[in-house]
């Protein structure tokens, strides 16, 4: 069983997948991280050096080489989905789970929070409406979304679990 969330940034993929996982005593990959870590860079950095192409370009082979995974949960940057190739390789034996949020939300979740090249704007908030437009199809493809304004991390994951029919930690062959 493997696991992919997806959604806009602020919406809790980290934060969820980790517990997920945890829950389900799979391995958890959030994709950001493992970008930093491959570049030695900050995902900042990254777009500061090599434009927004150059991580699409990092996460497209990294969400290829990830593909034929397993047994886990996988955390996507909030724009990961967008891409074909991407939407394909995450959906190929995945569930596939959109957190979603209210902007404003999204907004007080980020704070002033600088790492976030793609929210550099005088008016964030206008930004994050905008964005959320461009990505909502990409977003509806999945193929169970969750309001996360309002709902406490284990009450998400109680719903992810229940959504894939999984009761508790163990039930699951963490093999690859």
């Amino acid at each position: 069983m493997k696991i992919v969330l997806t959604g806009f940034m602020g919406t809790g993929k980290s934060v969820v997948g980790r517990r997920l996982a945890e829950r389900l005593a799979l391995p958890f990959i959030d994709l950001d991280n493992a970008i930093e870590a491959a570049a030695e860079m900050t995902i900042s950095e990254i777009f500061a050096s090599e434009g927004e192409s150059g991580f699409r370009r990092r996460e497209r082979e990294l969400i290829a080489s990830v593909a034929n995974h397993t047994n886990c949960v996988i955390a996507t940057g909030g724009g990961a989905i967008l891409d074909p190739e991407n939407a394909r390789n995450l959906r190929a034996g995945s569930v596939l789970v959109c957190l979603v949020a209210e902007p404003t939300v999204i907004l007080e979740r980020l704070g002033a929070d600088a790492g976030r090249p793609l929210l550099r704007s005088p008016d964030r908030l206008a930004r994050i409406r905008e964005l959320l437009l461009q990505r909502g199809p990409a977003y509806s493809q999945a193929d169970l979304s969750i309001e996360t304004s309002g709902t406490d991390v284990e009450e998400i994951v109680d719903r992810i679990v229940q959504h894939v029919g999984l009761e508790a930690a163990g039930s699951v062959d963490t093999g690859r």
